[in-house]
């Protein structure tokens, strides 16, 4: 058998990248540390003797999940110190693809990276617990328990209801208009009593440094805000919710993704901060 060259090498990998940089997105909720982390992950394939691997999916999952472990001890020192609400780095798209929707990223973000690599691995990529086991360093009976632990955790915020395409983004468009326009009272009908605002600015741009709970806290602090000021670039689903991206006053970027219940705004999560909003550009 011929020997591998470095091409066949970089052409095994590469239709194997998005399946790796979709785990590393889910476990870190940054798009560019996911795929720093993916690149590192190409780098040791390159260097590695590939001949004894029979399944690269399955080894390179392995690899980009203990990169991703260690990396969130890092991450976790950075929110810890984080000015404001952490939201995860928006990744928008035409159409409601996401297996894992931002409420449950959120949900995800209190969970042990242990727990959190399990429940993933299992629950949303279908890995065997053996597969599992042998990536996190626990034995099989401990996943099973990890992943049932944050089954628990994460139960409510994956119980949504699937929200029709057109009627998600009608949503979306008739929020965008009435924000916009000064229109309280239509505003008002779109939203749910106890809907709550997340808004991360990360100290670099303005931002509530709390969540905004209530229909009438949330109108409050609209009537201070400036009107018709932002531009939508394209609506569409931000990390699996209706919403849209805009571009605002300051020259700057952002994203508005819409929790929908009962055919109401439950919750909306707008991402400011600059440096999560590059790779839209």
């Amino acid at each position: 058998m011929a020997e591998e060259t470095s091409d066949d090498a970089a052409a095994s990998f590469a239709p194997l990248r998005p399946t790796l940089q979709r785990v590393a997105y889910r476990m870190l909720g940054s798009v560019a540390d996911a795929e720093d982390v993916v690149q590192d992950a190409f780098l040791a394939w390159m260097q590695i003797d590939r001949g004894p691997i029979r399944e690269p999916v399955a080894f390179l999952r392995r690899v980009v999940t203990r990169l991703c472990l260690d990396e969130l001890k890092t991450a976790r020192r950075r929110r810890e110190s984080y000015v404001g609400p952490w939201l995860p780095e928006p990744v928008v798209e035409e159409e409601d693809e996401e297996d894992v929707t931002l409420p449950l990223m959120l949900a995800l973000e209190r969970l042990t990276p242990l727990k959190r690599a399990a429940f993933l691995l299992h629950d949303v990529f279908g890995v065997k617990f053996d597969e599992v086991a042998s990536t996190i360093g626990r034995d099989v009976a401990a996943c099973r328990q990890l992943a049932a632990r944050a089954r628990g955790h994460v139960r409510q915020a994956r119980a949504r209801f699937k929200v029709e395409k057109r009627q998600g983004l009608a949503l979306a468009e008739a929020f965008f208009a009435a924000s916009r326009s000064g229109d309280t009272t239509a505003l008002k009908a779109l939203l749910a009593d106890d809907v709550s605002l997340h808004t991360d600015g990360g100290g670099k741009r303005p931002a509530a440094l709390r969540p905004i709970l209530g229909i009438e806290a949330f109108l409050r602090l609209y009537e201070r805000l400036p009107l018709g000021a932002s531009k939508p670039i394209r609506f569409g689903f931000v990390n699996g919710l209706p919403g849209f991206v805009t571009l605002e006053p300051d020259g700057e970027m952002q994203t508005t993704a819409l929790e929908i219940e009962d055919g109401k705004i439950a919750a909306i999560y707008v991402v400011r901060n600059p440096d999560k909003l590059r790779h839209l550009h």
